[in-house]
């Protein structure tokens, strides 16, 4: 089983890119805070990379930038490559398969900076008629 699930900041505006073959992809680095002090006394970072496909990477493209706070659920995936002096090198993405945003609406700015409006994303709501109405008495807590 290969499955991350990571809460963090974005470190820098997502880049939008496309593939040779027309596949939209959107790339991230996320920083996460490692729950403990190191022997100074000062908070810890793990930095990922993040990269979301098609229709999430619009998604992160258009609603995320610097700061915003995300949770990922995704897998790690290992990639190697040679560098240009011939020494291989290996490297790991995560690869988002869900992205949260979990900065509230106040707290987000779109790309000039300003007070952004909604960053939900663009799928409908589910319609009122699927939802069953409970009664409190029935809950178990």
């Amino acid at each position: 089983m290969n499955k991350i699930i990571l809460i963090g900041n974005l470190t820098r505006d997502p880049e939008a890119l496309t593939t040779s073959g027309g596949v939209n992809f959107t790339r991230f680095t996320i920083a996460v805070n490692r729950p403990f002090t190191n022997a100074s006394g000062e908070r810890v970072a793990d930095y990922f990379d993040v990269i979301c496909w098609r229709q999430l990477a619009d998604r992160c493209a258009k609603y995320l930038n610097k700061g915003s706070k995300v949770g990922i659920n995704g897998s790690v995936q290992r990639r190697q490559y040679e560098d240009k002096d011939g020494v291989k090198r290996t490297y790991f993405d995560v690869v988002a398969e869900e992205v949260e945003f979990l900065t509230p609406k106040s707290g987000s700015f779109d790309r000039s900076g300003s007070s952004g409006s909604s960053y939900a994303p663009d799928e409908p709501t589910p319609p009122v008629g699927d939802m069953q109405s409970v009664d409190g008495d029935e809950l178990p807590f």
